[in-house]
């Protein structure tokens, strides 16, 4: 599709700038550190990210979706099904994809590790949703070609799944003031800021829970669902117990946390196991 990357930059830019709007008019949660600070640190990660995948990746996941389009590759490729329908199913099963891909990173040690560096902010807003490490980029990469290739969705379908994702990633880390029956509603459908910010939380059985990004029914069907924190989402510690210490939020420290960090008890092959202060950096 031509102008692809062009309409997804657009999409990108507007939904941050209205969530941004809409964390200024009406923030859910007063912040504790520096947006300042905070915004530059997870900005660059974005910059640093993008460049990682520029420079690595000669195709993306659009290209991949030609080449299964044209090899014949994939589930939906060898199914006769109305456009509309596949379109809805590859998006469907791209998003469980990302949800179970998003336990696997805190099910197994290592990939924890990156994945900590998500975690390890200590305010939430719609920045948080763009802080991941570029290792754990490049793994999410690999791991939605392969998708891509066993699945074959068209090229709209990657398209409309990837603007998606990005909307949702940036809207449910917003930290945005809603209605109490508005929000009770959404997350029927969407996973909505209160209900993704319980997996920002500093206890481990929060943080073990709602993993999902865009649609909120694989973590019901999952059992991993968890309505609201415990302390309430004003009263609630937002990160990771070992990582309280503001002056390490900055983009080296964050960058080569998955080496130098503790990455404490959070992964869920020690699932339940509370944080211990006596541990915390």
């Amino acid at each position: 599709m031509e102008n692809e990357a062009a309409l997804r930059l657009g999409f990108f830019f507007g939904v941050f700038v209205l969530v941004a709007l809409w964390e200024t008019a009406s923030p859910r949660r007063v912040l504790n550190t520096s947006k300042t600070v905070r915004w530059f640190s997870n900005m660059g990660i974005v910059f640093i990210d993008t460049l990682t995948v520029r420079f690595i990746f000669s195709i993306l996941a659009v290209d991949v979706a030609i080449m299964a389009q044209e090899n014949g590759w994939g589930l939906l490729n060898s199914l006769q099904m109305p456009h509309l329908l596949s379109v809805i199913v590859g998006i469907l099963i791209l998003d469980m994809i990302i949800y179970l891909q998003h336990v696997m990173f805190h099910a197994v040690p290592v990939l924890w590790r990156l994945h900590m560096m998500h975690h390890s902010d200590l305010d939430y807003d719609v920045t948080t949703g763009l802080r991941f490490h570029p290792i754990e980029i490049v793994i999410s990469m690999l791991i939605k070609l392969a998708a891509v290739a066993a699945i074959g969705p068209s090229v709209v379908t990657v398209i409309i799944f990837e603007i998606i994702l990005n909307a949702t990633a940036m809207f449910n880390h917003g930290n945005i003031r809603m209605p109490q029956n508005v929000d009770k509603f959404l997350r029927l459908l969407v996973v909505t800021p209160d209900m993704h910010r319980v997996h920002h939380s500093v206890t481990i059985r929060e943080t073990n829970s709602n993993f999902g990004f865009s649609f909120p029914w694989w973590d019901r069907l999952m059992g991993t669902y968890r309505p609201q924190p415990a302390a309430g989402h004003v009263g609630m510690t937002i990160g990771l117990s070992q990582f309280r210490d503001p002056g390490k939020n900055n983009l080296l420290s964050m960058l080569a946390l998955p080496f130098t960090g503790n990455p404490g008890s959070y992964a869920i092959n020690r699932w339940g196991r509370e944080p211990d202060s006596r541990n915390s950096l």
